[in-house]
């Protein structure tokens, strides 16, 4: 294992830059990506990942669609948290700051880290400058409103471009921190 761990964001987008509706739902996306072939790369990134990283909302939107069976027990998992945590057989919880966190993980050695979501802390992390990649797939949808991608912040983050990949009507882009 390498000690030179990422912390990468690989998420979903509509065109307009929402990554769910103002309920919370991601019908949208399921339905543009019926009838998509393959995964979309999801298996080869997911291989390179042994962290993964979500917000407290976003876990329980992923408990609530998954019928209580947390998808990634072969991972380790956290989940951020400002409520008091339940246990959980594969899941930790924390009220970390990010930075601490972030810094904390990649002291140790291990695959990469990835910032699940949802919004709010995917915002805390670019705030913070703490996003080394992003592999961004766009959704051929339109939504108008709904939870935004980003948030408005008070950094600057210079990328560069790794690739372009298309996947049926799906465009992924995929960037690296400079």
């Amino acid at each position: 294992m390498e000690n030179n761990r990422k912390v990468v964001c690989y998420i979903a987008t509509s065109v307009d830059g929402y990554i769910a509706t103002t309920e919370d739902s991601l019908d949208w996306l399921f339905k543009a990506a019926e009838g998509q072939e393959g995964d979309m790369g999801y298996a080869e990134f997911i291989a390179t990942i042994d962290t993964v990283v979500l917000g407290r909302r976003t876990y329980d939107w992923v408990m609530a669609a998954e019928n209580g069976q947390f998808p990634y027990q072969d991972k380790m998992s956290y989940v951020f948290t400002s409520t008091v945590a339940e246990e959980h057989a594969f899941v930790t919880f924390t009220d970390q700051t990010v930075s601490d966190f972030v810094k904390a993980l990649k002291e140790k050695s291990g695959k990469d880290i990835w910032v699940v979501g949802g919004s709010g802390l995917l915002h805390s992390f670019v705030e913070e400058n703490l996003i080394d990649e992003w592999i961004i797939s766009i959704a051929p949808v339109l939504l108008g409103k709904g939870i935004p991608l980003f948030k408005e912040v008070n950094v600057e983050s210079s990328l560069k471009l790794k690739s372009v990949k298309s996947y049926g009507d799906f465009v992924q882009l995929h960037y690296k921190k400079l």
